[in-house]
């Protein structure tokens, strides 16, 4: 569960995979110290302005690279055959292939691409429009204005919400210490100019949920928790799943033979 043991580069991707343009892309997300890198390949280069609006409101991404997304028309284009040299015409009656005829094909454009409906016609693949874009570049706006007013309360600044965004609806992920937060958390995000609604179904309440995610592996984004005394792998799987038999998912995650044998200081990377 989020925040939990759910990388930054996981959330990102979950996000992106959610978004109905995006889902069926199949990009690949890192990150390594607040920085995500996407690669994949995209219809054209409007997608890359949508996987930057979606990506940059996540909890934790610092900077976005897409350098690695490639778009398909301009891999496609050197591909693209050079236009055929007319073959000598030859004369036919004028009635040969009467224009009304069923299944006849015009002969007004004989380099014509096939349309859709034709034989070799490639797919067609959904296209995202100039509104569309502006339409997500608005909501991404007002959701990057709901994730700075956030950050700049210092009841909730440290706390591990993601901010996603539904057309002007504002859709909030993660954890809060307590009640109080959450009702915060809520007007702080209805306060900010543009926002329509706000849904906070996703946020959970968990006492001590700053300290533990507070801690994160630099290299893969993981939640990081830092073994005490008198712990157990069972009472950490208690506090960051809700339930102790989780323990095991934990020992395996890091490798430990032998659940009964951790340390105080050890480093436990928390799993998804």
């Amino acid at each position: 569960m989020w925040p939990f043991g759910k990388s930054t580069a996981d959330r990102v991707k979950d996000a992106l995979n959610e978004q109905p343009r995006l889902k069926d892309l199949g990009l690949q997300v890192t990150e390594q110290g607040g920085t995500v890198s996407i690669t994949g390949m995209v219809p054209n280069d409007r997608y890359i302005t949508l996987v930057k609006v979606v990506a940059e409101g996540i909890n934790g991404v610092k900077s976005v690279d897409t350098s690695g997304v490639s778009v398909e028309q301009e891999a496609a284009a050197p591909a693209q055959a050079a236009p055929a040299t007319p073959a000598p015409s030859v004369e036919a009656p004028a009635t040969e292939i009467p224009p009304s005829m069923p299944g006849s094909v015009s002969t007004g454009n004989m380099n014509a691409r096939p349309s859709a409906g034709q034989v070799g016609a490639a797919p067609a693949r959904a296209q995202v429009s100039d509104a569309e874009i502006k339409e997500i570049e608005d909501s991404s706006a007002v959701a990057k204005a709901v994730l700075h007013a956030i950050r700049g309360n210092g009841e909730l600044s440290d706390d591990p919400i993601d901010v996603l965004q539904s057309g002007k609806s504002i859709i909030l992920r993660g954890v809060v210490d307590n009640d109080h937060e959450l009702r915060l958390l809520e007007q702080t995000a209805r306060g900010v100019s543009g926002v329509a609604a706000v849904d906070i179904s996703g946020v959970k309440v968990a006492q001590g949920a700053k300290e533990l995610v507070k801690e994160k592996d630099t290299s893969t984004g993981d939640t990081v928790y830092t073994v005490q005394p008198g712990d157990s792998l069972s009472a950490i799987a208690q506090k960051y799943y809700g339930d102790a038999m989780e323990y095991k998912k934990i020992a395996h995650y890091n490798n430990i033979s032998n659940p009964d044998l951790i340390h105080p200081g050890d480093k436990l990377k928390i799993p998804g």
